[in-house]
């Protein structure tokens, strides 16, 4: 199964955050959010299909893609699903290297956050690149 959900970058894309990665439905950004690649995306994570939730309240892996469709660029991100992950949150969607689980995390044990995304990616996502945040079970 595979989801596509569609975001957007922002000119305050920092994407420096050495543990977490993280797209919002939210439209604003500060220089804070420092693990966020894409705003304004399509849903939270509390609207992703009961399908795909059930599949990641398991250990189970999951591979998530960062793409910018124009650009023909892709990044790959392998995670684990978790027996605790309650996926409430409207709006966040977050991955995360640790085992740290809230309301917004999808997937834990990545081997990717934002500070490991390539940088030309990150620049382009600055100028408001379209992204698909993809959820590959």
């Amino acid at each position: 199964m595979r989801l596509e959900i569609r975001a957007e970058g922002h000119p305050n894309i920092r994407a420096t955050h050495r543990t977490t990665l993280e797209i919002t439905k939210e439209r604003y950004l500060t220089p804070r959010g420092d693990c966020i690649v894409g705003v304004n995306a399509e849903i939270g994570i509390s609207e992703i299909p009961v399908e795909i939730k059930g599949y990641l309240s398991l250990p189970n892996p999951v591979t998530i893609w960062l793409e910018l469709p124009e650009y023909g660029l892709k990044e790959e991100i392998k995670a684990y699903g978790n027996e605790k992950l309650t996926f409430t949150h409207p709006t966040d969607i977050v991955v995360r290297k640790s085992n740290y689980v809230c309301g917004r995390t999808i997937a834990v044990k990545a081997n990717k956050s934002a500070s490991d995304i390539d940088r030309e990616f990150v620049e382009l996502l600055r100028d408001k690149a379209e992204l698909l945040f993809v959820i590959e079970i």
